[in-house]
């Protein structure tokens, strides 16, 4: 039984053709094969030197030049005038240049924060209104997820231009409680109560040591500050904790407060 084939098949898989197809397939193969590697191997190379959201860029910038070359080479295999494609590409992309600066603008942003270091994947950071874990940082945004479990992708240009606090920078942190307490009060037995709530407290550090502070004779009695140091890890405990221990030591020690407390935290220094 003989198949007839049309001449204008015949025409197109001619055994140039088949030669020509099979070595683009073999360029293919091999150059997404080279581009791993290349990645893989630089990924290795500066993997002590850079942070994991460094190398992640850096095996993304390789692969997406890798690709661009293997396509130019592909391009080059069937024949196509390169020079004339690159003109096109350049009228082209000066045009969607024009229509994407804001991305452009995000992506250099994201350079200098990248570059700049002020906080690394992993980190809590609080920009505006929002405060959570940052999950990613990419050359166009930055995404985090907050602690009522929300996905947030923040704009980088968005975060150059705003004040970004990074809350876990350093390995220990400062609890404030800030309270009034009545005029008349003990204030050197008020001390010695804190301080001995502090040194009952497993996860308050001694070094440095716990910090009071007279802030303020105020309206309604004596504005006080009282710090204690702690593990960043160890924050829910600690807060938990030193609150219940310094309405205990009070009322054990027949104190009031004129004005609820109120907390803050705070990094070295």
């Amino acid at each position: 039984m003989h198949i007839l084939i049309p001449d204008e098949i015949r025409h197109i898989f001619t055994l140039e053709t088949v030669l020509v197809l099979a070595r683009i397939l073999v360029v293919l193969l091999v150059s997404v094969l080279l581009v791993k590697l290349v990645a893989f191997v630089t990924v290795q190379l500066f993997k002590k030197r850079f942070s994991q959201q460094s190398l992640m860029i850096l095996k993304k910038a390789i692969t997406y030049s890798g690709v661009t070359i293997i396509w130019m080479i592909v391009l080059a295999q069937l024949g196509l005038n390169l020079a004339a494609l690159l003109g096109a590409a350049g009228i082209a992309g000066i045009a969607v240049g024009f229509a994407a600066q804001t991305s452009i603008s995000n992506v250099i942003s994201g350079m200098f924060l990248i570059s700049e270091k002020s906080f690394a994947v992993g980190d809590v950071i609080r920009v505006g209104g929002f405060s959570g874990v940052v999950l990613t940082i990419d050359l166009l945004s930055v995404k985090i997820r907050t602690f009522d479990n929300q996905y947030i992708r923040l704009p980088n240009e968005t975060l150059i231009k705003s004040e970004v606090t990074n809350v876990t920078r350093f390995p220990i942190r400062r609890l404030n409680v800030e309270f009034v307490v009545r005029y008349g009060t003990d204030l050197p037995r008020l001390k010695e109560v804190l301080l001995g709530v502090a040194r009952g407290n497993a996860s308050c550090l001694d070094e440095p040591e716990p910090l009071f502070v007279v802030n303020n004779f105020g309206r309604l009695g004596v504005e006080m500050l009282f710090g204690i140091w702690f593990v960043k890890e160890d924050f829910l405990v600690v807060k938990n904790s030193i609150m219940q221990g310094i309405h205990a030591g009070l009322h054990e020690a027949g104190m009031e407060f004129a004005v609820p407390p109120a907390v803050q935290l705070e990094g070295p220094g």
